[in-house]
């Protein structure tokens, strides 16, 4: 006898969604990709790239360990300091985890960043020298 199970188009969407490893011009809404991952039994995103997309909030994102920007946007702030988020325990809980992940000349928008506190100073860093230098120009 076979199984007569068939997965839902939400199931199948999802677990495309997992496997993919490129994003490439196109929306991206994190929390939809974080609860299919939780779905599929992974607790944080691993390995993907995404390369001149949008990602989308509302979310805080968790920088883990081997993620990348590269030409980013990382959000409309009057002081971009507020688009960090310091954690005040050892763990980070209620978050989007990204491990080895590279984003490309993405842009976020209502995305917040968490992570080690040398990691949210290299963010400031870069957030205040792109702001000075978009002032200047």
């Amino acid at each position: 006898m076979t199984d007569q199970t068939q997965m839902s188009a939400d199931e199948t969407f999802g677990r495309e969604l997992v496997a993919r490893t490129n994003f490439e011009k196109e929306a991206v809404w994190l929390p939809s990709l974080a609860v299919h991952h939780m779905n599929a039994g992974q607790t944080f995103i691993d390995g993907k790239t995404f390369t001149d997309c949008l990602i989308e909030g509302p979310a805080v994102m968790a920088v883990m360990n081997g993620t990348t920007f590269d030409s980013c946007n990382m959000g409309v702030a009057s002081d971009p300091r507020t688009l960090l988020l310091q954690p005040l325990g050892d763990k980070i809980a209620g978050v989007v985890g990204m491990s080895n992940c590279r984003f490309v000349r993405c842009r976020f928008a209502q995305v917040g960043f968490t992570g080690s506190p040398e990691l949210l100073q290299q963010i400031e860093d870069d957030l205040l020298s792109a702001r000075n230098g978009a002032s200047q120009a």
